[in-house]
């Protein structure tokens, strides 16, 4: 029998396993030298693997993985804000049937405040309703709450307000012998242009506050409530300091008198003058009429 071939000095084996020829010892370099020629790549081990039996084996499931011992406890759940009512015309459908059931301006006040319907409600800190003297006889009319109005629950206590004071002032008027409210009662958020479904959500809650307090005289503040209130054709500019009329739900007419916005005025001071002209006609006109009762 031909004897097989090893590696540089490995010993020579006969078929019956004894030694043919002493030779010197084979080192570990030798022998991975020699495994690396036959082709051997791999550690193998005493017993063989099955590779096909290791192929087929399905992978662990993540059920099977025991989670750690010090895992913590899952936080609760997030609490959901509520959600808000989405304003559509049946919100102003539903403002027109609350606001004709108030009989008087308290009753109105709760109405709106229980009123959710607008979702400046929800962004809103304060109800901003109304400021003065419902009996004085004559009731301004502005836009919208500012941050200082929605603070204070107050409408005109601000900046603009601060002016508005001394407007009225002028004409020997206080807010004890006036009242003053908005179209808008909420502040919308970042004091921007309430949207036309806001408006028309809140119209007739204003609508009926004005009807409630029946003043001799309206004035409306601004392009927004003269626009809302009168519907002229032309803007604030063209329209203001002129007479004209309101009619209420229940058909009263009520002399009105659009002019400036005191925050319009405060940006635009030369125009002071054309609304220092509004207001002596509003006190003229206030004077002949307060001496009819």
């Amino acid at each position: 029998m031909t004897e097989t071939q090893l590696p540089s000095g490995a010993t020579d084996v006969t078929r019956n396993g004894m030694n043919a020829s002493p030779a010197r010892p084979v080192s570990l370099a030798d022998l991975l030298a020699f495994y690396r020629e036959a082709g051997v790549d791999e550690a193998v081990e005493e017993t063989a693997v099955d590779r096909f039996a290791v192929t087929d084996r399905p992978a662990s499931r993540p059920a099977e993985i025991e989670p750690p011992r010090s895992q913590p406890a899952a936080p609760p759940p997030a609490r959901q804000p509520a959600a808000l009512a989405v304003p559509d015309e049946s919100q102003a459908v539903r403002a027109r049937e609350l606001a004709r059931s108030a009989a008087s301006l308290d009753e109105l006040r709760d109405i709106l405040a229980g009123f959710d319907g607008c979702n400046l409600k929800f962004t809103a800190k304060n109800l901003v309703f109304a400021d003065g003297n419902p009996d004085g006889g004559i009731m301004f009319v502005g836009e919208a709450p500012g941050r200082d109005e929605d603070i204070e629950g107050l409408p005109f206590v601000g900046v603009s307000g601060q002016l508005l004071d001394r407007m009225l002032a002028a004409i020997g008027l206080d807010r004890s012998k006036a009242y003053i409210a908005n179209v808008i009662p909420w502040r919308p958020p970042g004091n921007r242009t309430p949207t036309p479904l806001e408006t028309e959500i809140c119209r007739p809650f204003i609508e009926r506050q004005i009807e409630l307090a029946n003043p001799k005289i309206l004035v409306t503040l601004g392009n927004p409530s003269t626009k809302l209130l009168l519907a002229p054709k032309d803007g604030i500019l063209r329209v203001r300091g002129t007479w004209r009329e309101y009619t209420t739900a229940g058909g009263t007419v009520i002399p009105a008198m659009p002019t400036l916005h005191p925050a319009y005025l405060l940006r635009n001071p030369a125009h002071k003058k054309l609304a220092w002209r509004d207001f002596l006609e509003i006190k003229a006109r206030l004077a002949a009429a307060l001496g009819d009762l």
